[in-house]
């Protein structure tokens, strides 16, 4: 299966109880994942400043064969940050739940839709490969998310990111979301699964066998509270059952 791996070891995966990576190993860090063949390397947020943006310059510097992204909020302010850079990408993230849009916001969808189209056209118009992440898609609902697919695809988004914030799907909604939106929206999609009850690993998969071309991953699976999808586990699960349907009881 043609997957491609965004590595998010130092922006997610930081988020780790007990790492703080200095510039140093961050950059040590980068140049492994890009050896090994990582199609995308997420290095940070590049709107925290001080060594964060310091790292994310130096990575961006070293013309890695891997491209490099810089995580944003739909803020112009973020975005200039993640330019000033350098990064191949920008990608911008927004809720798209409701529960995330009213107690993490206090917006509206209205508002959102509004916000995202302003801040991908702003990147857009850099000249930067923009991608779209949608926070808490898994907990969303699924005709917003084809409107706002539908919206950013229509400015000329190419790729979307589905996440799992909270890590609290399973592989079932998750393979049927995505089969949904690639069937309403022609664009791509990118899991971000969490593992707070252990599905991780198998909502990723899940969300590959509905289509997705990418796949969010870290090393060793750590990050923000019980942690991301296991690279070395994934990659070795999708080289097992290369040729075959990962999860034929999810299939139509």
């Amino acid at each position: 299966m043609d997957v491609n791996i965004v590595d998010t070891t130092l922006r997610d995966g930081e988020q780790k109880a007990g790492i703080a990576l200095g510039i140093n190993e961050k950059v040590k860090i980068a140049q492994i994942l890009n050896d090994i063949g990582i199609y995308q390397i997420e290095v940070g947020s590049a709107a925290m400043g001080g060594e964060e943006k310091a790292s994310i310059e130096k990575i961006a510097a070293l013309g890695l064969k891997s491209k490099i992204s810089s995580w944003n909020r739909a803020n112009i302010k973020d975005i200039d940050a993640s330019i000033d850079c350098g990064v191949d990408i920008v990608h911008i993230s927004i809720p798209t739940s409701d529960l995330q849009i009213k107690y993490k916001l206090g917006k509206d969808k209205v508002w959102v839709l509004e916000r995202i189209k302003k801040c991908t056209t702003y990147a857009l118009q850099k000249g930067y490969e923009v991608t779209v992440g949608m926070e808490d898609a898994a907990r969303s609902d699924i005709s917003f998310l084809i409107e706002f697919c539908t919206a950013v695809s229509e400015i000329g988004i190419k790729r979307i990111r589905y996440s799992d914030t909270v890590g609290i799907s399973y592989p079932r909604k998750i393979f049927y979301s995505i089969k949904k939106l690639l069937q309403e929206v022609p664009i791509e999609i990118e899991i971000h699964a969490h593992n707070d009850f252990g599905m991780a690993l198998a909502n990723s998969l899940a969300a590959v066998e509905a289509g997705a071309k990418f796949a969010n991953c870290t090393i060793s699976g750590i990050g923000e509270r019980a942690g991301n999808c296991d690279f070395i586990k994934f990659a070795k699960t999708l080289d097992m059952f290369e040729g075959e349907k990962i999860l034929r009881c999810l299939s139509p």
